[in-house]
C-alpha cells in the first residue's frame, strides 16, 4: 500500500470522527477458550483464531505462542503499522521492521517468590528504518510512532482493568 492509499483511506474517517466524536468508539474483544487441556487454548478476536500454550518454562509444551509472545507480538505489530503509516504519510517509503522483546522472571507467575512481580519487568522494541530519511522525518517518526502506536501507549500509560466473574 503506497503513501496515498493510506492517506486515501483515512481521510474520511478522520473526517467522520471529527463531526461524529461517537463513530471513533469501538470495542475490540477476545475471548480465550481450554483448548485440549489446561495447558493451552485457543483465543478468539473474532475475526482469526490464535492458539496459545502456557510457557514451557511455565509446565507448558513449548512448542507454540505462550501469552507473553502474543502480547510482544501485539506490540511489535501495531508498533510496525503506525511507523509505516507515519512514514508514508511524510512521502517516505521506508522498510520498517520493529523488533519487541522482554524480560520476566516466572518465579513471579509460579508462585515461588512472592517478592518478584507477575509480569514483564522490561520490554524493549527496536524499531529498523532502511530508507533515506532526514533529520526532521526521523524525530517526527520517532515521536508520532509512539504516540500514535496502541499498543505502546496502553503498556506505557496503562489503562484500569476490571474483572467480573461469573460461576456456573
Amino acid at each position: 500500500m503506497g503513501e496515498s492509499d493510506i492517506q486515501e483511506e483515512q481521510e474520511p474517517l478522520k473526517a467522520e470522527y471529527e463531526t461524529n466524536p461517537e463513530a471513533a468508539q469501538i470495542t475490540l474483544s477476545a475471548t480465550g477458550e481450554t483448548e485440549g487441556d489446561a495447558r493451552s487454548c485457543s483465543v478468539d478476536i473474532g475475526r482469526a483464531i490464535y492458539e496459545a500454550e502456557l510457557h514451557e518454562g511455565a509446565g507448558g509444551p513449548g512448542g507454540g505462542a505462550c501469552s507473553g509472545d502474543l502480547l510482544l507480538g501485539a506490540l511489535a505489530a501495531c508498533a510496525q503499522l503506525t511507523a509505516q503509516a507515519v512514514a508514508d504519510s511524510f512521502g517516505s517509503d521506508a522498510d520498517i521492521s520493529v523488533e519487541a522483546s522482554g524480560d520476566l522472571d516466572l518465579r513471579g507467575t509460579m508462585g515461588v517468590d512472592d517478592d518478584v512481580p507477575v509480569g514483564f519487568q522490561d520490554i524493549r522494541l527496536e524499531v529498523a528504518v532502511d530508507g533515506d530519511l532526514d533529520e526532521g522525518t526521523r524525530d517526527a517518526l520517532r515521536k508520532y510512532t509512539e504516540k500514535y502506536c496502541v499498543v505502546y501507549q496502553t503498556l506505557a500509560s496503562p489503562p484500569s482493568v476490571e474483572t467480573e466473574w461469573n460461576f456456573e
